[in-house]
C-alpha cells in the first residue's frame, strides 16, 4: 500500500509540474464553457438545470481523458525509465493502480472545477441538486472507464501521440454506439437484440441514466468493470 501511495504522489503532482496539464485543464474548461453557454445556451432556457452542459460530457471526455492518460506509460517507455521503475520494490499491479488513481484524481479535479456552472444556475433559479450531484458522480465514474482504456493504449506504445490517437479512437467508438442515430442505422441490418446488446457497451447509454438523477447500479457496474478489465489487460501488457 505504501508503494501505491508513494507512486500516486509522484504521478499526481507530476501533472502539475508539466505545462501540458495546465493546457489540458484550460482547453477542457474553454470547450465546456463554449459548448454549454454558447452552443446549448445554458442560461437561455426556462429551466434551472445543467442538462445542457452534461449532455456534452461524454464528448468532452473523448478529448480530455486521452490527453491526460497518454503519458502514463508511453512517457516511461520513451524516457527509458520503465525499467528503472520496476527495479523499485513495487509490483506491476501496484504501479498500474497508482498511475491510474493519480490520473483519475487529476480528471476528477478538472470535472469538479466546473461546479461554478452549477452555482451560477443556482443563483439564477432553483435547480434539482439531486440531478446535479448524480450527474457529477456519473461523470467521475465514467471518467474511470475512459481512463482504463487510455492507460492500456499508453502501455501499448512509447509514442504519446499514438497513445492519444488509439485512446481517442476507442473512446469515440464506444460513445457513438449509444447514439439513437447509430442504433437506428444498425436496426436496418441487425436484429433488435444485437443492436440493444451493442448499445449497452456505450458510455453514452449508461451515463444518460445518471443525468436523470438516478445512481443506476447497472451504470456503476459497467463503468467500474470496464476500468478493472482494462487495468488487468494493462498489467498483462506490461509484464509481457
Amino acid at each position: 500500500m505504501s508503494s501505491v501511495c508513494t507512486l500516486f504522489k509522484r504521478e499526481f503532482f507530476g501533472y502539475f509540474r508539466s505545462p501540458v496539464a495546465y493546457v489540458v485543464l484550460v482547453g477542457f474548461h474553454g470547450l465546456a464553457t463554449l459548448l454549454a453557454f454558447f452552443v446549448s445556451r445554458l442560461l437561455k432556457g426556462n429551466e434551472a438545470s445543467l442538462a445542457a452542459f452534461f449532455q456534452w460530457m461524454p464528448w468532452l471526455f473523448v478529448v480530455l481523458v486521452p490527453a491526460a492518460g497518454m503519458r502514463l506509460w508511453a512517457e516511461e517507455r520513451r524516457a527509458g525509465t520503465i525499467e528503472l521503475l520496476f527495479t523499485l520494490p513495487v509490483t506491476t499491479t501496484s504501479a498500474v493502480i497508482a498511475k491510474f488513481l493519480a490520473a483519475w484524481a487529476f480528471i476528477s479535479i478538472a470535472v469538479l472545477l466546473t461546479l461554478p456552472f452549477a452555482f451560477t444556475v443556482a443563483y439564477l433559479g432553483d435547480p434539482d441538486w439531486g440531478i446535479i450531484w448524480s450527474s457529477y458522480v456519473g461523470s467521475i465514474l465514467m471518467a474511470a472507464s475512459y481512463l482504463g482504456i487510455c492507460s492500456l493504449a499508453s502501455a501499448l506504445t512509447r509514442n504519446q501521440v499514438v497513445a492519444f490517437i488509439i485512446g481517442l479512437a476507442v473512446c469515440l467508438m464506444l460513445t457513438f454506439l449509444g447514439l439513437n442515430v447509430v442504433s437506428d442505422l444498425m436496426n436496418t441490418f441487425l436484429p433488435y437484440w444485437v443492436v440493444d446488446a451493442v448499445s449497452n457497451f456505450s458510455f453514452y447509454t449508461h451515463f444518460e441514466s445518471m443525468t436523470r438523477g438516478l445512481i443506476d447500479l447497472r451504470a456503476v457496474v459497467f463503468f467500474l468493470s470496464l476500468a478493472v478489465i482494462t487495468l488487468l489487460a494493462n498489467v498483462i501488457v506490461l509484464e509481457h
